[in-house]
């Protein structure tokens, strides 16, 4: 099967991110950044976990370069189709921030389309808040996310709120985004 293009890639993304993410309200400051364009879509060529963390510091040193890019996406098309392949580079991933003293400045939030949360069912509709066309990494600068964080009304409750809203609409809906997003 061909790779897809990186323009496709990014309209995939792009999609999901519209219909998905800001269209149900998962991420309460997506869809100021979307509006403002100020998401990086980094199409990785990496298959591999040594370059696919190559790739996140480079993105990580672009984001402390350019203060107008407010939040990455890495975003990995190839070898990490797997989603426990994709666990070991998340894993290696938050090792490398941590060894490179970036905790507290950055944080990565994660996203494959096979994402199933620890001691959930495959099928639970609750992990279609973090699945997505294509695996990727979410790198976000922390500080903006405490300034976000100021205007949301229990912040705590985000992620239960989103995991009862996906249960109570079901997995058809976000598989037909899914599926729309790989068409674009």
């Amino acid at each position: 099967m061909p790779q897809p293009s990186n323009t496709s890639v990014i309209k995939a993304t792009r999609y999901w991110l519209e219909h998905s993410v800001i269209g149900f309200n998962f991420c309460p400051f997506a869809k100021r950044e979307f509006i403002r364009q100020s998401i990086r879509y980094w199409v990785s060529e990496a298959d591999k976990i040594e370059t696919a963390l190559e790739d996140l510091m480079a993105a990580v040193a672009e984001l402390e370069k350019d203060s107008s890019i407010e939040t990455s996406l890495l975003i990995l098309p190839q070898g990490f189709a797997d989603f426990e392949d994709y666990l070991d580079l998340l894993d290696m991933a938050n090792e490398l921030m941590a060894m490179q003293e970036l905790e507290g400045i950055f944080q990565l939030a994660s996203f494959h389309p096979d994402y199933c949360f620890d001691g959930q069912l495959k099928n639970d509709p609750a992990n279609y808040t973090n699945r997505s066309p294509y695996p990727m990494l979410h790198l976000l600068r922390e500080a903006s996310i405490e300034k976000a964080l100021e205007f949301v009304d229990d912040p705590d409750a985000i992620p239960e709120r989103n995991i009862e809203f996906a249960r109570e609409q079901g997995s058809d809906i976000f598989k037909q985004i899914l599926q729309a997003s790989l068409k674009q």
